[in-house]
């Protein structure tokens, strides 16, 4: 799985080699805390899940009757929401379904505890349509989160680009320069498939990671979807850590 980072300042550090990406909780697993003090594994989170119509699309284009990459993103979510949501307020931003021809934008809701069964029913329900408004779905959420005074999270699930005008570029811009303390993840669904037009539009998701502080991830299989969910909304050392048994 290939990986992009900008300046890093989420709650686990990251280590970028050649054919993998490892995550490491440098922390006590009480605290969850940065050694420098500027964020926890437990700070709110919004997931901005793509349901546009090129998520009904196959995973392995030309392979006929391929589940469609809703499925796939959906799959790996229930395999890591569970742990995630242990330790964090987690939301839901939704785009592409809705009136025909718009770049639609739904606030699902803002950052709640044990979210894992409402956020599994909203996606699960979702049927893919429309364009993709990512820029907007981005300050929806980060709006969620209150980022002009709260520290916060935002992880992109998506399998193609800004299709409605926006620019991710300028707004992580935008934000980066209010924002108390607001990281941004992408992680870009099926990579190599049709729904992605070039380097250049890609550049912008990578953009918008890095100006943020977050990483860019291409996950071009289920597997590298959960990794990449793992170590962007989760925080795997203080999962395993919360969760070993008691000596």
């Amino acid at each position: 799985m290939h990986a992009q980072r900008g300046r890093f300042s989420a709650v686990c550090g990251v280590t970028f080699g050649l054919a993998m990406i490892s995550v490491v909780c440098v922390t006590a697993p009480a605290a969850a805390q940065q050694p420098d003090g500027s964020g926890t594994c437990v700070d709110d989170a919004m997931i901005v899940f793509d349901a546009s119509g090129s998520m009904s699309g196959n995973q392995a284009p030309g392979i006929a009757n391929a589940p469609p990459r809703i499925d796939e993103v959906r799959s790996a979510l229930a395999k890591v929401l569970p742990s995630a949501t242990q330790y964090r307020r987690v939301g839901l931003v939704t785009y592409g379904p809705g009136p025909a021809e718009q770049c639609n934008v739904k606030l699902n809701f803002p950052p709640a505890q044990n979210a894992t069964s409402r956020i599994m029913d909203t996606v699960n329900e979702m049927v893919p349509a429309g364009d993709t408004p990512l820029t907007a779905a981005v300050q929806e959420a980060a709006n969620a989160l209150n980022f002009r005074r709260r520290r916060g999270v935002i992880v992109v699930v998506t399998d193609g680009e800004e299709t409605c005008g926006g620019t991710p570029c300028q707004l992580a811009e935008d934000l980066r320069a209010v924002a108390e303390g607001l990281t941004i993840h992408v992680i870009a669904s099926r990579y190599h498939s049709f729904s992605w037009r070039g380097a250049n539009h890609a550049a912008e998701l990578g953009c918008l990671a890095e100006e943020s502080g977050g990483i860019y991830v291409k996950a071009n299989s289920e597997d590298e979807l959960i990794e990449a969910l793992r170590e962007t909304l989760d925080c795997p050392r203080l999962s395993k850590s919360l969760n070993a048994p008691m000596r």
